[in-house]
């Protein structure tokens, strides 16, 4: 039975034909914002992003199939059709469902939807409003755009690999990449945005819809914001610097008695209250620390007076001092002490999600960010089964009876 969307973005459909982690994570915002995410998937197979990473153990002890966390993590509140594009029924299918499309959302490399007869300019032609967004790696147009990649490459190649990690000459220094897929996810975002601006523009003022280029690599410099400013103001290439920041001090991650924690005291006034709380004020009066760049100039003499002191002190401690001094800081958590945090809890940062496959009957999800008091975001739909849906939206969207769609399964193309 086909549940009835609600939320922001209820009565809008999309026809999500991506695969793997970025484009995907746009169908989900989407999705989560209420508008009806179809997921087109390849028979037998699916999204590569359903083998990809550990999946919650079934009830037969085993892992659910298909259910790996990159599928988990981008694909709640779809719906899954599964369809063989290679085939000219399954671009058939492909057809006959776009007029009823608000977005047609793709990933693949440039050229290939226009192999299967599904570029822009075909599907303009089929349905004029609707919006089409294409996310790859390097975009339409450019000397790259042919060229695969993913998350690691544009970290490497924007820049962010080189203005990220320990400076050389210091064990371990070098370039490093973050550790979750920061460019996939921001790409993802960058692609709803220009959606939902498309969207807009549409109903708005144009009456049709457009083509959307999302690129990670585009993504991937706009993102790191200020750091490429400055080398943009000076010319000079920034330096790594750890957990600290690159201009101002202290900012940075200490080693406490019993682990990490990181204190942001750069501001004259915190930081003089964060000599205070240490019992170092001469340290707020020392003419070679009078400001923050100058702390930052003398950095690693400043260090080496500060470093062990905050080492004999316990961390949770420390952190509750600083927060009632309102010094900015937070602890290093690992993932287990992020989900214990009352704070956290209290926000509904992770949801649980029925799973009748699942051993306990349930999953838990990351919770979307977004805070919308009229219209709140709704978890209504688990992360579907490989084809869970077809005959259901063969059935709602095209009319099909059980005898076509029987037909067309059995020719493969669905």
């Amino acid at each position: 039975m086909t549940v009835k969307r609600t939320g922001a973005l209820a009565g809008l459909r999309v026809l999500d034909m991506s695969r793997v982690l970025a484009a995907p994570w746009a169908g989900q915002f989407l999705a989560d914002l209420g508008a009806d995410v179809i997921k087109v998937e390849r028979p037998g197979t699916g999204d590569d992003g359903r083998g990809y990473g550990s999946a919650p153990m079934g009830k037969d002890g085993q892992p659910i199939p298909g259910a790996a966390a990159f599928h988990l993590v981008a694909n709640r509140n779809k719906r899954s059709l599964t369809v063989d594009l290679t085939t000219p029924q399954g671009q058939q299918v492909i057809r006959e469902l776009i007029p009823h499309m608000d977005v047609l959302l793709e990933n693949f490399l440039p050229g290939v939807m226009a192999r299967f007869g599904l570029d822009y300019d075909a599907v303009h032609k089929l349905n004029p409003r609707l919006v089409y967004c294409s996310l790859t790696g390097y975009g339409h147009g450019g000397l790259y755009s042919d060229r695969p990649g993913y998350d690691a490459v544009f970290q490497a190649q924007s820049g962010m690999m080189a203005v990220t990690g320990l400076p050389d000459g210091v064990p371990g220094g070098g370039p490093m990449k973050t550790g979750p897929s920061y460019v996939d996810v921001t790409t993802g975002w960058t692609a709803t945005v220009g959606i939902l601006a498309a969207l807009s523009y549409r109903d708005r003022i144009s009456g049709e819809g457009q083509h959307v280029d999302a690129a990670l690599m585009d993504t991937a410099v706009y993102l790191q914001s200020h750091v490429v400013q400055e080398y943009l103001v000076t010319g000079a290439q920034p330096q790594r610097n750890g957990t600290a920041t690159l201009a101002s001090h202290p900012a940075r991650v200490f080693r406490a008695a019993d682990g990490y924690i990181f204190i942001s005291a750069a501001v004259q006034q915190q930081y003089v209250k964060f000599c205070k709380l240490l019992a170092i004020p001469q340290l707020s009066e020392d003419p070679r620390f009078a400001t923050s760049q100058l702390r930052h100039e003398h950095r690693e003499l400043w260090n080496s007076i500060v470093e062990p002191v905050i080492a004999t002190r316990r961390r949770r401690e420390l952190l509750d001092e600083l927060v009632g001094a309102k010094v900015p800081c937070a602890l290093v958590n690992s993932y287990d002490e992020v989900f214990a945090d009352p704070h956290v809890q209290g926000r509904g940062l992770k949801v649980r999600m029925d799973h009748e496959l699942a051993a306990s009957g349930a999953i838990d999800m990351i919770a979307s960010p977004v805070r919308l008091s009229a219209s709140p975001v709704a978890y209504e739909l688990r992360p579907p089964l490989l084809g869970e849906h077809t005959d259901e939206v063969l059935e709602e969207l095209l009319g099909w009876d059980a005898a076509r769609i029987a037909a067309a399964r059995d020719s493969g193309a669905i």
